[in-house]
């Protein structure tokens, strides 16, 4: 024990109140009477140990463990999920602190409400806002993904967020882990559950589809997410981006002209190939209209001012994922090349379009 211990970064009296309360028990003793950790009794306790370094409470971290359907590879995907979501706050808390720094360093005014950003649950409110404002069902990327959930009638909605996309005439489940996101659902929604896309609390083929709409980069494992969404539906249904194309950056003049920084968030992006070799889908490229409703990042490509509007950027995660720092400088840029005419001549072009291939893609499986 005392070794198991000092391994660890416990106290012995730790590992005996594990004992005491079942939560972690040697499985044998040696002949002197000494309790004895087996391999996989320390792999529990370092199950244990880091549900317990994450916040979760005794109670709560024997009911994890003690999951019978979950193995040592499912606590570890888990984990990681968790660690990757407590690290995008910790960056959403980095945004908030460079902004006000950028205030101070003005000599501007600080007020309470940009002050306690500085906490996180500010900024994720502020984002969750801007959702309801911006982030709204666009009727003919909708009708392409209701086309492919076909007949089904029970559909899940994995990563459902306020609940876009999410189709009237069918009995729905959602799916979405934020607190902030669910809370934005409008009265009436589809009842959501808070969930993971990697670990769908649901047994096999429970429902006819799954669908997950322009969340997939979020999520800590994308390709176990996918795997998921396989497992609990006959059919599958997935809006997400391609960066497989040779160049793929240079698709869109935001992120070709005015934040290449863009590349390194999606560089650990799984390829388009490999989600759909995991599904087994088939691929249809998704056109982004002029005027489209859904404020997601590629929807402004014919209006290019909205990217000035700070609403319109906080409803876009790829803004706090890049920093502050990146964000002024393409703001300014942008907003530079507006008013010299700069953009309209690169951009000429866009001009005569009603739709642009931009990257978005539809795996159906």
């Amino acid at each position: 024990m005392g070794r198991v211990a000092e391994l660890a970064g416990v106290s012995v009296r730790t590992l005996h109140h594990y004992d005491a309360i079942g939560l972690v028990r040697p499985s044998s003793r040696t002949a002197s009477g000494y309790r004895a950790y087996a391999a996989g009794d320390v792999e529990r306790l370092r199950e244990v140990l880091a549900y317990r370094r994450l916040g979760f409470g005794l109670r709560e971290v024997g009911e994890l463990v003690g999951d019978p359907s979950t193995d040592a590879v499912a606590h570890l995907r888990r984990l990681r999920a968790l660690l990757l979501e407590r690290r995008d706050r910790a960056d959403a808390m980095v945004t908030a602190i460079d902004r006000e720094l950028a205030v101070r360093a003005k000599g501007l005014r600080v007020t309470p409400e940009e002050q306690l950003e500085v906490l996180g649950a500010r900024l994720y409110d502020r984002i969750g806002d801007a959702y309801t404002a911006t982030r709204r069902t666009e009727p003919r990327i909708a009708a392409q993904i209701w086309d492919a959930l076909g007949d089904a009638r029970t559909v899940l909605n994995v990563g459902a967020g306020t609940g876009s996309y999410e189709p009237a005439d069918r009995d729905v489940t959602a799916v979405e882990p934020s607190a902030v996101m669910r809370a934005q659902r409008r009265a009436g929604a589809a009842p959501c559950v808070a969930a993971a896309a990697e670990f769908l609390p649901f047994e096999d083929r429970s429902f006819d589809a799954a669908m997950a709409v322009s969340t997939v980069h979020h999520w800590g494992d994308p390709m176990t997410g996918l795997r998921e969404m396989r497992r609990v539906a006959r059919r599958v249904v997935v809006l997400t981006f391609d960066t497989d194309e040779p160049g793929w950056q240079d698709r869109f003049w935001l992120t070709r002209d005015y934040l290449p920084e863009f590349a390194a968030v999606l560089a650990d992006f799984p390829s388009l190939a490999a989600m759909a070799d995991a599904i087994g889908a088939r691929v249809e490229a998704v056109p982004v209209p002029w005027d489209c409703a859904d404020g997601l990042f590629e929807a402004y490509w014919r209006r290019p001012a909205a990217y000035l509007e700070d609403h319109v950027r906080r409803a876009m995660s790829v803004w706090t994922k890049v920093g502050a720092e990146a964000e002024r400088r393409a703001v300014r840029s942008l907003g530079d090349d507006l008013d010299s005419g700069r953009w309209a001549e690169r951009n000429s072009d866009l001009v005569g379009l009603d739709a642009a291939d931009l990257g978005l893609r539809l795996l159906v499986a």
